[in-house]
């Protein structure tokens, strides 16, 4: 029988083997240069190429809040400054009236975030708390950032946290009145800064519809942030096709962020149900859209799937298999599935070059938006930096995402 096993690669005394381009980081083709720089956090340092974990990484600094491990910074940090004005179109706040009301009524065992996770993370997502609390409700420390990161405009939305699915939809309701309320005063402070999302009772499709209305008519938001899953239902019931519809009528921006995998068993220790666990909820949410004809049946819909839509975007050549192999797969859409998702805005979170440009060049530069997740650890603190350090990226493509397109979908006026 033979043998499948490949010889070993005997490599010439003293030389050593050329990198394949493919695991080198892509780098910026256009070097930085006129006078305005986009900075880091000032406490970050000068750059550095990518080094072994103890040197490269941000776990022994007292702010672990800067510059991502995920790629090279020798060109990036210092980036072209777009001609437009620029959006973060995804970050976050916490409104404390409302988590005083819901929180005591939030059993954690049905959160997966906070469930599925072992004594370490548990202690630093606990240390995490007490870091971002200061920029979470008030505007002076998230200003300088935001100056520091070239940031003109910030959307900001509750907390997923804040997303009460899993309590009594009254008491949620309640709490998702001040939630709502308290985005309208946050960005009150600087209204030319900060633009809000607000929350609505998705558990209760009826109730979620008069938020809407209310978030959109009388509070004036752009949209709201939902949850990818109602305490474990998805998104593509049929129950939740009159919340997409109204959203739909009344052009509402909708965020989609992940709080954990539900099934989080396997994804407890080093994190997991973050690192791994956020995208892949995303990434079940948006098949279960597409399938499920949701997003046929709204192609109207303006629908934010954060962290670059999670694992769909990068193997979506997947679902067209499918939908043409297997009936079962096939149901009643009547073209490809990667046609609804190319209805999806996805934002730039993804913290490497290669697969930046991979959104942009298989999902067209309309829909990205740029987005930071601040004031995460997981959030990406140099934004246009890496919009801007893209192999190829054009003045004018640069433009339109790191700004130009969230303007565009949210009817800003920058």
């Amino acid at each position: 029988m033979p043998s499948f096993r490949s010889p070993p690669v005997r490599w010439p005394a003293m030389r050593k083997p050329k990198q394949p381009a493919w695991v080198r980081p892509m780098q910026p083709r256009f070097q930085p240069g006129g006078s305005s720089v986009v900075a880091t956090l000032d406490s970050l340092g000068p750059l550095k190429p990518l080094t072994p974990c103890s040197e490269h990484s941000m776990i022994d600094r007292k702010n672990r809040y800067g510059r991502t491990a995920a790629r090279n910074h020798d060109a990036d940090g210092l980036a072209r400054r777009p001609s437009s004005a620029t959006v973060d179109i995804h970050a976050h706040i916490v409104i404390p009236q409302a988590a005083k009301h819901a929180q005591p009524h939030v059993d954690i065992s049905r959160i997966p975030l906070a469930h599925f996770a072992d004594v370490a993370t548990k202690e630093i997502n606990a240390q995490q708390e007490k870091d971002v609390s200061e920029v979470m409700t008030t505007i002076d420390r998230r200003l300088f950032d935001l100056d520091k990161m070239g940031i003109d405009v910030q959307v900001v939305a509750p907390a997923p946290g804040q997303c009460y699915y899993s309590i009594d939809a009254k008491i949620a309701e309640h709490a998702h009145r001040l939630a709502n309320e308290g985005v309208v005063e946050y960005c009150s402070r600087k209204p030319d800064r900060f633009v809000g999302l607000g929350v609505v009772t998705l558990q209760e499709p009826e109730i979620a519809v008069r938020e809407l209305e209310y978030v959109m008519r009388d509070l004036k938001l752009k949209g709201v942030e939902i949850l990818t899953n109602v305490d474990g239902q998805e998104l593509s019931d049929p129950k939740f096709r009159p919340f997409f519809a109204k959203a739909e009528a009344l052009g509402a921006f909708i965020m989609m962020h992940p709080n954990g995998f539900t099934h989080g068993e396997r994804l407890t220790h080093f994190y997991f149900n973050n690192v791994l666990g956020n995208p892949l909820d995303t990434t079940l949410a948006l098949h279960n859209l597409i399938f499920s004809g949701t997003l046929a049946r709204f192609p109207d819909l303006k629908l934010m799937a954060v962290h670059g839509g999670g694992y769909l975007p990068g193997y979506s050549g997947r679902i067209d298999h499918a939908w043409g192999a297997r009936q079962d797969c096939h149901g009643d859409l009547p073209l490809p599935p990667t046609t609804y998702l190319r209805q999806v805005y996805l934002d730039t979170v993804v913290f490497s070059y290669h697969q930046l440009a991979y959104l942009i060049d298989v999902f067209g530069p309309d829909r990205i938006v740029m987005g930071t997740d601040y004031p995460f650890d997981m959030a990406e603190y140099n934004p246009i930096g890496h919009v801007a350090g893209v192999q190829g990226m054009d003045e004018a493509t640069l433009a339109q995402i790191a700004g130009g397109n969230a303007a565009r979908v949210l009817g800003l006026d920058i």
